[in-house]
């Protein structure tokens, strides 16, 4: 079992209801699940746990064997840099980068930098001519795309993607959430793909939906 969550909860300051309410999950090595839900549902939040981006109020996040939930802030992140990875909404690159440094920056700080990795991720992602640009230099669509090329360099164990193609049109999307999973199945990752697209994640094997908290 790659990751387990058992009776999770959380709730923020001036919420009359918990964001999320004893949510437990299973998710084995290799797997693909959509999650999905109405806005504020708690998906991002739920992201956020398994990430170590943030702690649970009560229950246990298990990844890999190990308790996410006793471990302090510079633990949760050592985690994250050596096997979780995680794509952001916001995209989160480094303006005083270029983009071959972006992309390259998370597997150099888990030490599994492969120049040849990042090569067939450029190509396959089409930032070939992107490479000595700075983010602000590029679409939404592209910087997507590199925070996408970014994550998977690293080679984690499990990618954590919060609508990774919502600045994405449609054709876009499906070829990029293609791409995606080709590459998680090619370095035996899993993934936990949030969307709000009823047709990208009835393209992933599983599927859970979050309605107020509880998991379905």
């Amino acid at each position: 079992m790659l990751l387990r969550l058992t009776d999770v909860t959380k709730n923020y300051a001036g919420n009359e209801k918990a964001v999320l309410d004893h949510v437990s999950l299973d998710l084995e090595q290799g797997d693909m699940l959509a999650l999905t839900g109405e806005s504020g549902s708690g998906k991002s939040t739920l992201l956020h746990l398994i990430g170590g981006l943030d702690s649970a109020d009560s229950g246990r996040v298990v990844f890999d064997g190990i308790d996410l939930t006793p471990m302090n802030d510079s633990g949760r992140a050592a985690l994250r840099r050596g096997s979780l990875g995680v794509i952001f909404q916001q995209f989160n690159l480094i303006p005083s980068l270029s983009i071959a440094h972006n992309i390259a920056f998370q597997a150099r700080l888990a030490g599994r930098h492969d120049p040849s990795m990042v090569r067939v991720l450029v190509e396959r992602l089409g930032l070939d001519d992107h490479l000595n640009k700075y983010p602000e230099q590029l679409s939404g669509g592209q910087q997507q795309r590199v925070a996408i090329a970014r994550t998977l360099a690293a080679r984690p164990q499990l990618v954590l993607a919060d609508e990774p193609t919502g600045n994405l049109d449609e054709a876009t999307a499906d070829n990029v959430l293609a791409l995606l999973q080709d590459l998680v199945i090619e370095n035996g990752a899993s993934l936990i793909l949030v969307t709000h697209s009823e047709r990208l994640a009835a393209r992933l094997p599983r599927r859970a939906y979050l309605r107020a908290g509880r998991l379905t």
